[in-house]
């Protein structure tokens, strides 16, 4: 089953986002943006700003760990593309 890890902004929190899932990235975007309970659901406008597509979930979670374990802000905007504000 493929997936995708990804990363999302949020204007309003002025934070990335960043997961896996197997689902379409579309659906994801639409549940993080929904009125829920989780961090996500706090601010209802995430956009997606990078994506990477893997063959199995293991693989895209693997990305996602990689990418968290950075703790770093910057090295994740330059991933997305080196802008400030990369929305």
């Amino acid at each position: 089953m493929s997936a995708t890890f990804y990363i999302l902004w949020s204007d309003k929190a002025n934070k990335f986002y960043v997961g896996h899932t197997t689902d379409a990235i579309e659906e994801r975007i639409r549940k993080h943006n929904s009125n829920h309970k989780g961090f996500t659901g706090q601010f209802q406008d995430w956009k997606l700003v990078y994506s990477e597509s893997y063959v199995n979930k293991e693989r895209a979670y693997k990305r996602e760990r990689e990418v968290k374990a950075w703790k770093s802000k910057k090295r994740t905007q330059l991933l997305v593309g080196g802008s400030e504000h990369p929305a």
